[in-house]
Formats: C-alpha cells, structure tokens, sequence
C-alpha cells in the first residue's frame, strides 16, 4: 500500500515540478528517492542499476542516442546559420502561403517518421525551418511546437500500418505479427488523429491571430536576420533554394536507403544500417552536416564553431530525456508498480479496455511509449491472449494505447522537444497535451469500439 501511495506521490510530484519549470534532472532525482523510500528498495544498488545504468537507466539512454543528439543538433544549427533553412521555408511560403505553416509542420513531420526517421531527428531538422515558417506566418511558436508532436510523434509512429517506428517494432517480437497488423484499424485511428489535431491547431492558430498574438522568438534560435549587415533583403543573400534542400535530401536517402533499395545495397552496408537504427541516421545527419559546411558560405568559414555550437545544442535536451527515462527504470521495479497491473488485469469482462487501461497506465507511469509497450509485452500480453483478443489486434490497438499518457508533462520527449525548441510546459504544453495525449486517447477509444463490434 505505502508502495502504491508513494509512486502516484512521486508521479504527481514530477509532474508537477515539470509544469512549474523546476529543473528536471532535480526533479526527476528527487522523485525517484520518494519511490525507492516508499518501496524500501536498496538505495545504492537501486540508483546504480536502475536509474543509472538498467535497461531503462538515464546513462544508457544518453549512451544509446548521444551520437544522435549531438548530430542531429550539429545538422540543424548549420541548416539555421547557413540560412538554408530560411531559404527552404520562404520557398515553402511563397508556394503554398503563409498561412499553411502548421499544414506544411506537421505534413513534412509525417513524411519523415513514417519514412524511418528518429523523431528526435526530426525534431533538429525541422525546427529551423520551422522558425523561418513562423517568422513569415506570423503563428505562435507554441503551436509549431505541437505541430511537430502531431505530425512527428502521433499517427506515424503508432497507428498507420507500415510504419517502422520503434513502438510498431516490439509487438512483432512477441505476438508474431508484422508491421501491418490491423491495417483498417490503423488508418481509421491515423486519420482520426491527424484530422482532429489538425482541426484543433487550426482553431486555435485563428483565435491567436484575433487576439493578437503573433511570432515570439527565445533567445538563441537560430532566426537570422530579415537583412543582412548591408542591409540587403535577406532573400537576395539566402542559399539558392535547390542547394538548401540537398543537404536534407542526402539525409533522408541516406535513412530510408536500406529498405528503399533493399538488395541493390552493398550486403554488408544494409547489414549494418539495419542493424543500427541510431547509429546509421547518426551518421546520415554528420555527413548532411559537412555538406552543410562545404556548400554554404555562411558557415563554410567558421565550421568549427558552427559545429561546436550545434554539438553544445544537444547536452540540455539528452540530459533532460535520459533523467526521466531513469525515473521510470526505477519505478518498474516497485510492488506498487505490480499492484497496478494486477489491478487492470482483474477487468477481464471488457479486455479490451482492460488492455487499453494496462498499456496506458504503464506508459504515462514510466513516461515513455516504448518503454510502457515493451514492459506490457514482457509481462502482460500473454494473459490478454488467453482473453481471446486476436494477436493482430492486440498488437494495433496495444502500439496506438502506448502514444497517449506516455506524453504526461515528465515524458522524455516532450522535455526533450520543449528542451530543443527553447520553450516551456507553462506556454506550449497544453497545446501538445491536446494532440498527444487527449486526441490519440479518443482516436484509440474509437478503434477499440469498432474492434468489439465486428
């Protein structure tokens, strides 16, 4: 009992910390101490495996994706100082208008996730791009915020089928389904997520401009000015658009080229592009950046600079995800945490909401989709089976449960997306709680009810 009470005390608590701007290394260390008091676990042996160095430990986080932080972080501070991003945003608007900004977010957001791309990847790249987008359209930065969570972390990563997020990935290991399971399933709760996020960003990009409020950039994005020191408009001193684009372009071809050409790749390259999922679109986004360095001008005479200022862009954001990746690892750990799912498996007249409530509990718990589904597979899905649910649903509907609470205001990466984008749970999180948190739930509510009607 003191257990349970402890871990939804340290829950409450850093989500709480989180929303109030506390830092989140310190709050997740301190959260982490109330759970390991309250579930009287070993103190040393507790922080040393579990939040540091356990499957689930904040040190390997950061050690598993450092390389794709700090590239990722290199690859867009020289898109932003080269003014390649701008080029590439002004040629958008002039396109398609201004007023698409959020339309063209999170659109490029899904073509990239579904194409294979690391959301945090995603995130480095289009953030640039997006200010440039912003500073022509004249939206506030928070809603950019949550375009780039709708496009980049709802529907491509858990619902379309196809996808090779990693969250589609781990229920083939256990249920013996493919990355097409459900197909209808899926697009049903795809299109649901995407059309309400949309219809919400809209809503809410009109009433801004009504009230008023306009683009507000932080301090430190990487903007550039509307003239250059001669006071030239900036448009005649930008990279030339098809060069701007090349260095994403070889980014992108680079990522999706093992399953793009599949045999026609040297054998022993696909070998090891597949068998690195971070560190082949690491290594993409390095050489994106020296393409970067060598085309244009801007930061072809400071490269070094540019890149160490990039690299430094990643410490915050990996630093701020790894903390609370190692809170979770403690929290599984605790009989409060087994209470839990004990206490869902017992609905199992509706498995399906049953299943719905575990993964969903698991996930905000440990504040990480992955996370939550992988724990859930491990543990849980074999009695679900035993329920009688098919495995290809279960597998659907179990990845589209994970993408709702694990996006609570202590999940990594919305820390890590706010961390990136220079911006706060107090001003952007409540946009990006409604399009990862509340419409994924409906969207996965909805599909559950058609799954039990047919």
């Amino acid at each position: 009992m003191i257990s349970a009470l402890g871990l939804l005390a340290s829950l409450a608590l850093l989500i709480t910390l989180a929303l109030r701007g506390v830092n989140i290394i310190l709050a997740s260390l301190l959260c982490s101490l109330i759970v390991i008091v309250t579930s009287a676990l070993p103190l040393g042996e507790t922080l040393d495996q579990s939040y540091l160095f356990g499957k689930l430990g904040a040190f390997t986080f950061a050690g598993r994706f450092f390389l794709l932080f700090v590239a990722g972080a290199m690859f867009g501070r020289v898109m932003g100082d080269s003014g390649a991003a701008a080029s590439i945003a002004l040629a958008l608007v002039r396109k398609l208008g201004a007023e698409r900004a959020l339309w063209i977010t999170v659109l490029a957001c899904a073509m990239l996730t579904y194409g294979g791309v690391v959301v945090f990847v995603v995130i480095f790249a289009m953030y640039p791009l997006g200010l440039r987008l912003l500073r022509e359209a004249d939206i506030p930065k928070r809603l950019f915020c949550a375009a780039l969570a709708l496009g980049g972390g709802t529907f491509t990563l858990t619902a379309l089928p196809g996808t090779p997020s990693i969250q589609n990935i781990i229920p083939t290991l256990s249920l013996g389904t493919d990355l097409y399971a459900a197909p209808l399933l899926g697009f049903v709760g795809g299109a649901i997520m995407f059309g309400l996020g949309m219809t919400y960003l809209e809503w809410q990009r009109r009433k801004a401009k009504v009230a008023g409020e306009g683009f507000d950039p932080a301090p430190g994005d990487p903007i550039g000015a509307l003239v250059d020191a001669d006071g030239k408009p900036l448009k005649e001193v930008l990279p030339a658009l098809i060069p701007s684009i090349l260095p994403l372009v070889v980014v992108i071809a680079i990522i999706v080229s093992p399953s793009v050409l599949g045999d026609a790749m040297p054998a022993t390259l696909a070998t090891f592009a597949k068998a690195q999922p971070v560190l082949w679109p690491s290594l993409a986004l390095f050489i994106g950046s020296l393409l970067g360095l060598v085309l244009f001008h801007a930061v072809r005479t400071r490269p070094l600079a540019v890149a160490g200022e990039g690299m430094q862009d990643a410490v915050v954001p990996l630093f701020a995800t790894s903390v609370v990746i190692g809170f979770g690892g403690v929290v599984v750990q605790t009989a409060g945490f087994g209470s839990f799912a004990s206490a869902l498996m017992s609905f199992d007249s509706y498995p399906l909401l049953s299943m719905f409530g575990a993964v969903s509990t698991v996930s905000g718990i440990t504040g990480s989709a992955s996370g939550g589904l992988q724990i859930f597979m491990e543990t849980l899905a074999p009695s679900y089976l035993a329920m009688g649910i098919a495995p290809e649903e279960l597998h659907r509907l179990a990845v589209m449960a994970s993408g709702g609470f694990d996006s609570l205001p202590h999940c990594g990466a919305i820390i890590a997306m706010l961390a990136i984008t220079r911006l706060t749970h107090q001003n952007a999180y409540r946009d990006v709680a409604v399009v990862t948190v509340v419409i994924p739930v409906i969207a996965t509510l909805c599909c559950i009810a058609i799954a039990s009607l047919t």
